[in-house]
């Protein structure tokens, strides 16, 4: 929600300075109220005056945030106009009437579409082939009717094709009900499941669903539970006692399973039944040790496995469904140093792999023959894995394609012939052709001399004189690999000169479990100096200077923002930081906040001294001083599950107490949203139109 200037006045005092005897010309920004508060821990104490905004119910906690969304509006109303401009442009690039690329699984093709003007798709099928009547499973946009935020998570139709399992969330704070369709009748049925996780598992007997419930003050998704339509009394088969670890079901790809599959960040361990028994007994598979990180996939009576067992880079095992533990699984594939085994689909003739070498994903392809070769892409660096391959005896393989210059694009592989056939690309309205941009892939040399990829694109024509506005992005955290993609929204930055960029930092996992290693625990500042380091590299290399160098990060890559500000207030000019992880040792600290058990093996447990002195040295909330601090954009949604809003909050507010400089510091917080941001295809680009504007006008673009 958005407040004008002039609402200053009714906003509670106790916050907010008297603006009385400031020119008109002069617009204060909000001061948050301080509240004493003493927090010790091993001999150490810290005080944390903001630590009350964590009163979710409280007035003056929504009074603060409604004041920073006032401020921002009053501070970014210069903008407004080209705001407009930019969400008009970015909403003009997108084909509103549209539709997927169906698939077939049992016996119906599935796809979903957008209708011109409406925010959400509309989910449906056809019998057989394409020229069968389309039958409507959900429209999503009915769904959402008068609600503010509205996000679907699963659908899942039953063996017979009868009926359909969905889960919604309307609060933002992904926590889903399941609801039921009889895809015969059109009728909903009286059946609501509420506090899950939203997936759902359907059992042989297509009367039987296994779903997880969430705990609900960690979040924590901590028992599986079977239901039976029409019965309003449900069993729980399955919960998780160790609060680091999570827990979910799913059906087999082979329909033969139910896996109840439980994980932490760095330990896995799955159970089996028979799906046509879903009143059975479950049994693991392997029992979990501690480090230990397998995924299986059932074909006949065997199981593949891909697993880490003596393995960093993880290998590929197989073994008999009667004889599941680790003892007797068969190598297929040996550990790599420098190749990560990331997935694997089954065919019925073949293997699919996904690798990664050199931060470069690629597709595998392996022949009961004994053919053994890898997809050709025709790119540098790019994005490509498979997907909706439900056909056990397709001749066909079905992936998705992107890169920086490529728009996501849906492709077949026929196996014999080894041609690729596009069936959709992302259609981008306007005049967009790929080869008027360039990619390039570059390296920075990391403090201890490590190389550190970047992937970075811009239009084609741009002069390396060390002018041009760049955007480098971030995130670096839990071993995911931050790949390049396309987005159209993106255009509107590259059309107007900026350089975009992304730096494949440690705690990532682009270069292999290793990378990922040496960015967590006692690790975790590499990946704050690896950032700084492609910063500096793009500047040496004369894209860009420190006077038009923008760093922009999301959940865990906020927190890469708040400690690169700390280290490096000097190299930027900007930074954007979105739901940002900031308050690592409170919230760490805090076992009644959503995920923290689960991440002690990512962050350390600071209840353990080594950690909580090492979280302390770069922890962003923590480590604010005073000091000069580049402009900043800071977001949030007042639902957050995954960051709380408290987090940037509290940080926003004690960066305004002490920073010496004269540079923007603006905090919006979504008051109806939660970590992905605001729901609705349009919505989102309202937030992107104002990111945007807020980099161009600082990079002084103002059309």
């Amino acid at each position: 929600m958005r407040f004008i200037v002039f609402l200053f006045s009714a906003l509670c005092a106790a916050c907010v300075t008297d603006n009385s005897k400031k020119t008109d010309k002069v617009i204060q920004p909000p001061i948050c109220k301080k509240k004493f508060k003493e927090l010790t821990i091993h001999d150490h104490t810290r005080v944390d005056n903001y630590f009350w905004l964590n009163e979710r119910a409280n007035p003056e906690v929504t009074e603060y945030l409604n004041q920073e969304n006032a401020y921002l509006d009053s501070m970014l109303a210069h903008t407004d106009e080209f705001q407009n401009k930019l969400f008009k442009e970015i909403k003009g690039r997108i084909k509103q009437t549209d539709e997927s690329v169906p698939f077939m699984r049992n016996g119906y093709l599935y796809y979903n579409r957008f209708e011109e003007g409406k925010q959400y798709r509309i989910y449906c099928r056809k019998k057989n082939d394409s020229t069968n009547p389309e039958e409507i499973l959900i429209d999503q946009n009915i769904l959402a009717q008068n609600l503010g935020f509205h996000q679907m998570a699963s659908m899942s139709v039953s063996p017979n094709n009868k009926l359909l399992a969905f889960s919604e969330d309307t609060v933002s704070r992904r926590i889903y009900t399941i609801k039921f369709k009889n895809l015969e009748t059109g009728e909903y049925l009286p059946n609501q499941i509420e506090g899950t996780n939203g997936s759902v598992a359907w059992a042989n007997d297509n009367q039987t669903v296994f779903y997880s419930k969430k705990n609900p003050e960690t979040l924590r998704t901590y028992q599986v539970w079977r239901h039976t339509i029409g019965s309003s009394e449900d069993q729980l088969v399955y919960e998780e006692k160790d609060e680091t670890f999570s827990c979910y079901a799913r059906r087999s790809k082979s329909g033969n399973y139910i896996i109840i599959s439980s994980h932490s960040t760095l330990t896995m361990e799955h159970s089996f039944l028979d799906a046509s028994n879903p009143t059975g007994e479950f049994k693991v598979f392997q029992p979990r040790e501690r480090g230990l990180e397998y995924e299986i996939a059932n074909f006949g009576d065997h199981f593949y496995v891909v697993t880490n067992w003596n393995a960093k880079n993880f290998r590929l095992m197989k073994t008999s469904a009667s004889a599941t533990a680790k003892e007797n699984w068969q190598e297929i594939i040996p550990h790599r140093d420098d190749v990560l085994l990331e997935d694997l689909d089954i065919f019925s003739t073949r293997l699919i792999l996904q690798e990664r070498k050199n931060g470069i994903p690629m597709l595998r392809i392996m022949e009961n023959d004994g053919a053994d070769y890898y997809m050709d892409f025709g790119e540098e660096v790019y994005l490509a894995y498979a997907s909706a391959n439900f056909d056990y005896d397709a001749q066909v393989l079905r992936y998705r394609y992107t890169s920086l210059t490529t728009p996501w694009s849906t492709l077949e592989y026929d196996f014999s012939s080894r041609k690729k056939n596009l069936l959709k690309q992302e259609e981008v309205l306007g005049s967009f052709k790929s080869d008027n941009y360039v990619t390039e892939r570059h390296y920075a040399t990391a403090h201890d001399g490590t190389r550190v990829p970047i992937s970075l694109v811009y239009k084609k024509g741009l002069q390396k004189n060390g002018n041009n506005p760049l955007l480098l992005y971030g995130y670096g955290s839990y071993g995911h690999s931050m790949d390049v993609y396309f987005n159209s929204a993106r255009l509107s930055l590259l059309d107007r000169g900026f350089v975009f960029a992304i730096a494949h930092i440690r705690g990532g996992q682009e270069l292999g479990r290793e990378w990922y290693e040496n960015g967590k625990l006692l690790n975790k500042k590499n990946t704050f100096t690896d950032f700084i380091a492609c910063g500096e590299h793009l500047i040496a290399q004369k894209f860009t200077s420190k006077e038009k160098l923008f760093a922009m990060g999301g959940s865990a890559g906020g927190l890469l923002m708040g400690a690169i500000i700390n280290m490096r207030p000097d190299l930027w000019k900007g930074v954007v930081a979105s739901v940002p992880f900031v308050d690592v040792i409170s919230t760490m600290l805090d076992e009644n906040i959503p995920l923290t058990t689960g991440e002690y093996d990512e962050w350390g447990n600071p209840n353990e001294k080594k950690y909580y002195d090492y979280i302390l040295e770069y922890s962003p909330y923590d480590n604010v001083k005073t000091q000069n601090y580049p402009n900043m954009l800071v977001i949030t949604g007042f639902h957050d599950s995954q960051v709380q809003y408290w987090e940037p909050a509290k940080w926003v507010a004690k960066l305004r107490e002490v920073k010496t400089d004269h540079n923007l510091l603006i905090f919006k917080t979504n008051m109806e949203a939660g970590h992905g941001g605001a729901s609705g295809r349009f919505e989102h680009y309202k937030e992107t139109a104002l990111t945007y504007a807020f980099l161009l006008d600082l990079a002084g673009i103002t059309q």
